[in-house]
């Protein structure tokens, strides 16, 4: 413990990480690391943890040129001369982020500014990164010297290895992995997500805080232990962990009355003294609970997340407070502009609230509506064709009032022929908003064994052609909107694969199979729902309806213009 102990400030730190039960690394395999770092192998040796942490930073994909420690030692008293280490300015990118203190003494509190400054001098690439100074103050703990650290965090940094995503260095990735959290709680943390929006009047600015629960308010304990699954698994780690913590935070919060009236600062207090009710193993057993899509699934949303930023120009951060850096629900849904016969800005912002993030960047556009243009299919199609995402809304003659977000163009109908032909994708979902308000999404995502029934169904029916292969939609995922949750990227049988929507001369359906959830016929006007297992066993509305008015609703970018 003594060559990594220079800048710990022992009578702070918690006595079970001091040395005990000397262990050495038995294995470097990928999958034994993994169950290790997991299991929290090396959590109650330090100076097991600093050689763990030596051996994986050291082998970590690098750029051809990287800073070392020698470069550290030729720069360190140019850049910070010999002035208090502790007055040193940090540079812009931190955004004035915590500086985290971990147990660290004077002295350690200091190397964490120099550090940091010398980084800055050589990443000019680096645009912003407030995970920065969380990362620096922890791997000083396992550090002999300044200089060891500074290489540590240089080869984080530097990383090359393309299906290796570390640490946030630019505005556009760390808003995209804002808006991606928050996809993530939508699909994973939906009770959650539902008090978020009961309580805060910007969802999005919520979650915009993820990072700063990991790296700034979580203890010293806890960070070391999520940190230690990081350096082997990789940024999916990171979401798993805050989706976790927000779970947590709505258990012990659900039914109390709030401390305050800031939602985002009580998330902060509550994993500041998050020690008081969830110990670091529980916390990574519930994280590792969450049966979370694969880190490919997780980069195509990412991917779409930066491409729609990019698109409306936020690529960087705003100098001004008041700049919107992402629309929230009631920016969107504007009660002076929104009208419709079906639903008041409410639950219109309530449904809002459950699209994926990137379209929250977007305000509604009335595209179709029975009143105006007539209980015709062929209007319907001709209105809607050339807009993705939609928005179906549906009021009965019994004042039911139910719906349904789909994510693909009515246009991929044409792909079947004259055929009645599925598509979509995963991020399609139906809800109800009267008699009371539940969202219901596509099964086969949450349970796949489901989808042998989906087979079974699809060849029950002969109307039904087979869905369009991956290889017929765009090689670059990026290109299309809702890449994300795409049911080619899961192991489903061909028939199920993309049995979210579906559109014929006769009908259109949104479910799947003979036990659709929703099927409206040509005419526009009579409609029934199926109880089968797409959404969950639960009606919508009545089982056979008669549909007063009907309107689809499109997304209408105002920020780029």
């Amino acid at each position: 413990m003594g060559e990594y102990s220079r800048f710990i400030d022992w009578d702070k730190m918690d006595s079970t990480i001091q040395d005990q039960d000397a262990k050495e690394l038995t294995s470097t395999e990928f999958q034994d690391l993994k169950q290790l770092a997991r299991q929290g192998y090396w959590a109650k040796n330090h100076s097991l943890r600093a050689k763990v942490y030596h051996k994986l930073i050291s082998d970590i994909p690098c750029r051809t040129v990287t800073p070392d420690a020698h470069v550290y030692r030729d720069i360190v008293l140019k850049i910070a001369g010999k002035r208090n280490s502790s007055s040193l300015p940090l540079p812009e990118f931190v955004d004035n982020s915590l500086v985290p203190t971990y147990c660290l003494n004077a002295e350690g509190i200091g190397a964490v500014r120099k550090i940091i400054s010398c980084i800055a001098s050589q990443f000019p690439d680096i645009s912003f990164c407030p995970a920065l100074p969380s990362v620096v103050a922890l791997l000083l703990h396992y550090s002999k010297d300044e200089a060891e650290c500074f290489e540590k965090v240089c080869r984080i940094l530097a990383c090359n290895d393309p299906s290796k995503h570390l640490i946030d260095q630019t505005f556009l990735a760390f808003e995209s992995s804002c808006m991606t959290f928050g996809d993530l709680v939508n699909k994973y943390c939906q009770a959650a997500h539902k008090l978020m929006v009961a309580v805060s009047e910007d969802v999005l600015e919520v979650y915009s805080d993820w990072q700063r629960w990991l790296f700034g308010e979580l203890p010293l304990t806890y960070i070391a232990r999520v940190f230690d699954v990081f350096l082997v698994e990789g940024y999916k780690v990171l979401y798993r962990v805050a989706l976790a913590l927000l779970k947590f935070f709505h258990k012990v919060r659900i039914g109390q009355t709030l401390e305050s009236d800031n939602i985002q600062q009580d998330i902060r207090t509550f994993v500041r003294d998050i020690a008081k009710s969830v110990s670091p193993e529980r916390l990574l057993e519930k994280a590792f609970a969450i049966r979370l899509f694969s880190r490919k699934e997780i980069q195509l949303l990412q991917m779409a997340n930066e491409k729609a930023l990019q698109q409306k120009g936020i690529t960087v951060k705003q100098k001004s407070i008041a700049s919107p850096k992402r629309q929230n629900v009631h920016l969107a849904v504007h009660a002076e502009n929104f009208k419709s016969e079906i639903v008041d800005v409410k639950k219109m912002r309530d449904i809002w609230s459950w699209i994926p993030e990137r379209f929250a960047l977007c305000q509604p556009l009335l595209l179709f509506t029975t009143s105006e243009h007539g209980c015709s299919l062929s209007r319907f199609y001709s209105h809607c064709e050339g807009h993705e995402p939609t928005l179906l809304l549906i009021k009965t003659t019994k004042q039911e009032v139910c719906g349904a977000y789909l994510s693909t163009d009515w246009n991929e109908r044409k792909r079947g022929g004259g055929k009645l032909s599925y598509f979509g994708t995963g991020e399609c979902f139906v809800f109800r908003l009267v008699p009371e308000v539940e969202r219901y999404e596509w099964v086969i995502i949450r349970h796949p064994e489901l989808a042998v029934a989906g087979v079974e169904q699809a060849n029950s029916s002969s109307q039904i052609s087979d869905p369009p292969s991956s290889t017929s939609l765009s090689s670059n995922p990026s290109d299309r909107l809702s890449p994300f949750l795409s049911a080619r990227h899961f192991n489903l049988p061909s028939k199920a694969a993309s049995m979210f929507m579906a559109g014929g001369v006769e009908c259109i359906i949104i479910g799947g199979g003979d036990g659709q959830a929703l099927y409206i016929d040509a005419d526009l006007n009579h409609g029934r729902t199926g109880h089968c297992n797409t959404f969950n066993n639960q009606p919508l509305c009545s089982e056979s309806f008669q549909i007063a008015i009907m309107e689809v609703w499109g997304f209408r970018d105002t920020m780029s213009n």
